[in-house]
């Protein structure tokens, strides 16, 4: 017996260095490296998952049918077809599923929450092996306004109508595009007066009966002047030239500051108490610091500057502006030199992205820096080419040319 058990040491050393040798076992490579086996629980299945649209920040209307789909690949490759992917949208309730088909689901979403929406897509592939379901999750964020509404012409008529002919332009233009809501912001001696003027009372009867509207401008100081000497100049215009002339009022110099919220919305009471009906226009020429201000003003004139300005303008950095109507804010953009850029200015305004609906362009020049010009002191030297290319875009038209 003691000669066997040295026999059978080396039959099983051998046996254990044959085995070694022929690679068998559960030992590693030659290089040292582990075998590539996904269904290892050291080599999990890899899944990978990313929107492939709508594109990352895209503005819809409200009701807009919109293909949401996203790209699922298992370990490189797309993902089996039929691939499940779960796909919901907040604020909301959307929530469906797709599957695949050459690696992508795709589903039809229809937005019903006006603002900021965030996309999610999430999918959970199966191991083949050992180790525990593959998932992998994916975001974008787009935005809904609602449903727009056609675009108006607000016009800063800042000037006399004994200076020129731009009061009887004004009434012309008017009634030659009646499917266009034309409002004047009249201002007489900067809205401070006593006394209407026989000028005055002549130009708006003529551009009130050819189917314009008209707001008298009232300077609020941003928040500094005092809420007296503001509803004075407000009660003025009713007094001297009647609601049947004045539709609304413009306040001028508005504030965006939070903390001055509370000084308009007694003004915005305080006009609605004489009519429901007047039309509050705000101008801070910016965009306020709170979605307060929009709760002190029928409509915001969230932007007053130069086109090349215009031409950079992004709501979508103030996402509260995409739960407001198109009809609730209005671009007033100067420095729009040839009929060209007007067109392509007003086709801006009237885009998802831009949400304005309450628009005016104008060549005349200004320089906000130097503080040189004045841009509304006349009407626009293509004013009737404004006018037409509003009307074209609200029928769904091509502009005219230029």
């Amino acid at each position: 017996m003691a000669r066997i058990r040295p026999l059978l040491r080396w039959c099983s050393l051998s046996l254990a260095a044959l085995i070694a040798a022929c690679g068998g076992g559960g030992g590693g490579s030659s290089d040292g490296s582990s075998p590539t086996n996904p269904a290892t629980p050291s080599n999990p299945t890899s899944v990978a998952l990313a929107f492939a649209s709508p594109e990352a920040e895209t503005v819809y209307s409200v009701g807009s049918p919109i293909s949401l789909s996203a790209r699922v690949t298992v370990n490189g490759a797309d993902a089996a077809d039929g691939t499940p992917v779960n796909f919901a949208v907040s604020p909301g309730t959307f929530s469906t599923t797709g599957t695949t088909r050459s690696g992508v689901a795709t589903v039809a979403f229809s937005g019903t929450a006006p603002g900021r929406q965030q996309l999610s897509a999430s999918v959970s592939v199966p191991s083949s092996g050992a180790s525990a379901a593959a998932t992998a999750t994916a975001t974008r964020i787009l935005y809904m306004r609602p449903v727009p509404a056609s675009l108006e012409v607000l016009v800063p008529a800042y000037f006399h109508p004994s200076s020129g002919t731009e009061w009887a332009r004004l009434a012309a233009g008017a009634a030659a595009n009646p499917g266009v809501k034309v409002t004047a912001i009249v201002n007489p001696n900067n809205g401070e007066f006593t006394a209407a003027e026989a000028a005055y009372t002549s130009a708006l009867n003529a551009f009130v009966a050819a189917g314009g509207k008209v707001v008298g401008y009232v300077h609020t100081g941003y928040g500094a002047r005092s809420l007296a000497a503001v509803k004075a100049n407000i009660d003025a215009y009713f007094a001297l030239y009647g609601r049947n002339l004045i539709s609304g009022i413009f306040l001028d110099e508005m504030s965006s500051d939070a903390s001055k919220v509370g000084g308009y919305r007694e003004i915005y009471t305080y006009i609605k108490a004489k009519d429901a009906d007047l039309r509050v226009i705000g101008n801070p020429g910016m965009v306020p610091d709170t979605a307060d201000y929009a709760t002190v003003a029928d409509v915001l004139v969230t932007f007053e500057a130069r086109n090349s300005t215009y031409a950079t303008y992004d709501p979508r950095t103030t996402p509260w502006l995409y739960t407001l109507p198109n009809i609730r804010q209005s671009s007033l953009v100067h420095n729009t030199a040839t009929c060209v850029d007007m067109v392509k200015a007003v086709m801006a305004a009237d885009s998802s992205r831009y949400n304005a609906g309450v628009i005016y362009m104008t060549d005349l020049q200004y320089d906000p820096v130097k503080d040189i010009g004045n841009p509304w002191e006349s009407l626009p030297s293509y004013w009737t080419a404004l006018l037409q290319t509003v009307a074209a875009v609200n029928q769904g038209r091509l502009p005219p040319a230029c």
